[in-house]
């Protein structure tokens, strides 16, 4: 088997400097010796095989060489070529030029607005690789690096879950895998399935970023990892009073042990994110110390035998289980049967996933009106008129607070608003009302349509019957692919 060197030529490929050494791998950058794909920036990733017992390297090598070339889109690097053991195993890659964010979580903490920009678009990227059905199982700030235009990149899958590909490390190997400060509860008792793993460790993550410090510390056994099983972290707001209620709430909703009392998609994660004032604050966000120890004890008495938690649904099916729904809802006089039935849809499509997250969104058209439109003759602003309208039209799905939310948006173009609204806050699915047909509409386009053909997740257009007194719903599912 050839080892890599500075100028090693192979299938096309010339190897130019080391840019790491790690302990599993090398990278080198790389260029086409047949001049093809100058303009793009290249690395090699090699595996370090030595004499001895390398099964997890070289497994581990197997497992990233199958998944990634399956992966696409901003949050992954794109594959250029792979070689195999016989003559030097390896994995090409687009260089992706901004370093690894380690050194930025070694600057922690960091402001509070900071941190909760930096999690947020590593939530985005999670959230994607999860819709294409892999989970990452080693998430770490190793592990994640920035495009130019701003997009996390996930790098390092050797330690990661695809739904439709054999678990060779889980045949293979009995001991639990993964970076022990943050691997979560179920990994410790080796299930590598449960989405929810990645978001224990952004979880983890943001603690460190918001307090410099590691809400397990940084065991350097099973041994220490066993113990948060039991072992609550100190509260972040101990560490930093001025963490606001609604971030430690964020924080310690993601760690729970029980992957049932977690957030139940990265999605979700990252709407809270996105909307702190919507985040219901229960007593995790209140917290100021850590459990006592006869609470421990009994958590220890309960745990420490522990086998395996409530297994979730794999990947596809959990997330469709959690689905964030943007229902738009036109609040004229005009739209109420409309918007009675698009209520009346929403009741139903929650039969069918009773955990989904209904996010209502109403459109004020901003070109239509001047600054002295946007307020009443009591002085009461348009944008809030329209929020307690909305609210008022919510309430009727008779959902928990932390499950129905409610956002008015502005805008010259009221589907881009939507499909912004949409693409923002990872929504799994659009749901909206569209008026009757007209000639106006036939020829110009109408809001539905448009979203229709943009939105990167699918979209459920209702309308009303002509002619009926007491309308009834006639939905009409238009499904775009979810994009990656």
């Amino acid at each position: 088997m050839i080892r890599p060197y500075q100028g090693l030529q192979i299938d096309g490929f010339t190897l130019g400097a080391q840019l790491h050494k790690g302990g599993f791998a090398t990278i080198w950058e790389v260029s086409r010796s047949d001049g093809l794909a100058q303009d793009l920036p290249m690395v090699m990733k090699v595996p370090t095989i030595l004499d001895g017992d390398d099964g997890p390297t070289i497994v581990g090598f197997e497992v990233e060489q199958m998944i990634m070339p399956r992966l696409s889109g901003p949050h992954v690097p794109k594959v250029i070529g792979l070689g195999d053991f016989d003559v030097m195993p390896y994995i090409v890659t687009e260089k992706i030029q901004g370093g690894s964010f380690l050194e930025t979580f070694l600057r922690a903490p960091l402001p509070i607005s900071e941190a909760v920009e930096i999690i947020a678009k590593m939530v985005q990227a999670v959230a994607d690789l999860h819709r294409q059905k892999v989970i990452h199982l080693d998430l770490k700030p190793e592990n994640f690096l920035q495009r130019a235009s701003g997009e996390m990149v996930l790098v390092d899958y050797g330690l990661s879950r695809h739904a439709q590909l054999p678990d060779l490390l889980a045949e293979e190997f009995r001991i639990p895998m993964g970076t022990y400060p943050y691997i979560a509860p179920e990994q410790y008792l080796r299930c590598r399935d449960d989405p929810r793993s990645d978001l224990f460790a952004l979880g983890v993550l943001l603690y460190g970023l918001c307090t410099g410090k590691q809400p397990f510390g940084t065991p350097e056994t099973l041994r220490g990892v066993r113990k948060r099983l039991w072992r609550d972290p100190v509260p972040p707001r101990l560490h930093r009073p001025e963490i606001p209620e609604w971030l430690q709430e964020v924080i310690l909703h993601a760690l729970e042990v029980d992957p049932l009392r977690r957030y139940q998609s990265a999605a979700q994660m990252g709407f809270d994110l996105a909307h702190p004032a919507q985040v219901q604050i229960t007593a995790r966000g209140r917290k100021v110390k850590r459990d006592g120890w006869l609470r421990v004890f009994d958590r220890w008495r309960a745990l420490r035998k522990m086998q395996s938690f409530r297994p979730a649904d794999f990947i596809g099916a959990q997330i469709a289980s959690v689905p964030i729904i943007v229902v738009a809802v036109d609040l004229t006089p005009e739209g109420e049967k409309l918007a009675n039935t698009l209520r009346r849809q929403i009741k139903r499509m929650l039969v069918n996933a009773p955990d989904a997250r209904i996010a209502c969104v109403n459109v004020i058209k901003t070109a239509r009106l001047g600054i002295d439109q946007m307020t009443d003759a009591d002085g009461q602003h348009l944008h809030v008129q329209r929020l307690l309208q909305l609210r008022a039209w919510g309430d009727e799905i008779a959902l928990p607070q932390e499950r129905l939310t409610f956002s008015v948006l502005e805008g010259s173009n009221p589907a881009q608003a939507i499909i912004d609204f949409a693409t923002q806050n990872m929504a799994d699915h659009i749901v909206m009302g569209a008026r009757g047909s007209s000639t106006a509409r036939r020829y110009l386009g109408s809001v539905s349509a448009q979203v229709v053909a943009e939105a990167a997740c699918s979209v459920t257009v209702v309308r009303l019957r002509e002619g009926q007194g007491a309308p009834l719903p006639k939905p009409v599912a238009l499904d775009q692919p979810t994009q990656p």
